[in-house]
């Protein structure tokens, strides 16, 4: 019996419009029918009053149908800056 992944009300989780989706240390960001997404691939975490928290993010600025066509990539401390830097980049390459 195969285990089903569950979802907020049947559809994934937004933010600003776009899909958030996060499988292990994996966040990936956008429509896949954008010629670009973000990716952002939890590397460490450290322990912040007990509790284990991202610390260095890689951070990929990607196309969906070719993963080798990368448009930006770059690392930051803490999972706030890595979304907001990566956002920007986001942002860019889809103008």
């Amino acid at each position: 019996m195969a285990a089903e992944k569950a979802t907020v009300g049947g559809k994934y989780l937004e933010y600003k419009g776009k899909p958030l989706v996060r499988e292990g240390d994996t966040i990936c960001y956008g429509d896949m029918t954008d010629k670009y997404i973000l990716v952002l691939e939890i590397m460490s975490y450290k322990d912040t009053n007990g509790v284990q928290v991202p610390d260095d993010i890689f951070i990929q600025v990607i196309n969906p149908k070719n993963s080798s066509d990368i448009k930006n990539q770059g690392s930051k401390k803490g999972l706030y800056d890595a979304m907001g830097i990566g956002l920007v980049w986001l942002e860019r390459a889809l103008m």
